[in-house]
């Protein structure tokens, strides 16, 4: 089974797409089409398919593995981490916000469809994240799960980051620990959620969850690191 074979995996033997797969199934089977009205279902989807490289997910199911957990049991969250990541991008791509016309080679949301359409697909798309976590995950890991969530998506986290990001944009000069502070909330706060839920759905202790914590901490600097380079540059 995919459980099986996820305990036995090592970060370099696993693939992105084999899980990549293993989520879009589980999100397929959470938005089927009819489950809300028309046009809202349609944007959800668009949003969410064909998706990413998934990777935030991915981190999730292999922290999960490495503290000795199975698939099943970190699957919602990893699902979780993915919802809040897509609804993050279709409000990042409002004109209010980055106004960017394109996301992955297709039309933003908010082109495809409209301004609230949009909006009301990622509200429904971050309210889902909570909901998975709640109809799937073990009792004992659901509300430290929900938890690590919050904080790192919310306010203190990825939504904070993004003001102030909007702002260093705004500023002729940004320093080092600005840049820092930005990248750790808007990008590095899900890496580190994604894999510190990952540990908290194996019930790893707390030492093995700071660590992962620190590990997606810092790989989600130098992910968006990586990113703005690559704007920068092209190569």
């Amino acid at each position: 089974t995919a459980t099986t074979e996820i305990s036995t995996l090592s970060l370099h033997d696993a693939l992105p797409i084999w899980l990549a797969a293993i989520v879009d199934a589980a999100l397929e089977r959470r938005f089927p089409v009819g489950e809300s009205p028309e046009r809202l279902t349609d944007a959800i989807r668009y949003a969410l398919f064909p998706g990413g490289k998934r990777l935030r997910p991915a981190v999730c199911l292999q922290s999960a593995a490495l503290c000795g957990g199975d698939m099943d049991r970190a699957l919602p969250a990893a699902c979780a981490a993915e919802l809040v990541h897509c609804y993050s991008l279709i409000h990042d791509d409002l004109p209010a916000m980055d106004n960017d016309d394109l996301r992955r080679g297709k039309p933003s949301v908010h082109r495809a469809f409209d301004e609230a359409t949009a909006i009301l697909a990622g509200d429904a798309l971050l309210t889902d994240a909570f909901g998975i976590i709640a109809d799937h995950s073990a009792p004992s890991v659901a509300l430290p799960t929900v938890r690590q969530l919050v904080a790192c998506a919310g306010a203190r986290g990825m939504v904070g980051g993004q003001l102030l990001d909007m702002m260093a944009e705004e500023s002729p000069r940004i320093d080092t620990d600005a840049i820092e502070q930005m990248y750790a909330r808007k990008t590095a706060a899900m890496f580190e959620a994604s894999a510190v839920m990952g540990g908290l759905s194996a019930e790893a202790p707390e030492s093995t969850l700071r660590a992962l914590e620190r590990y997606g901490r810092f790989l989600g600097m130098a992910f968006q690191a990586t990113d703005d380079l690559l704007d920068a540059l092209g190569d």
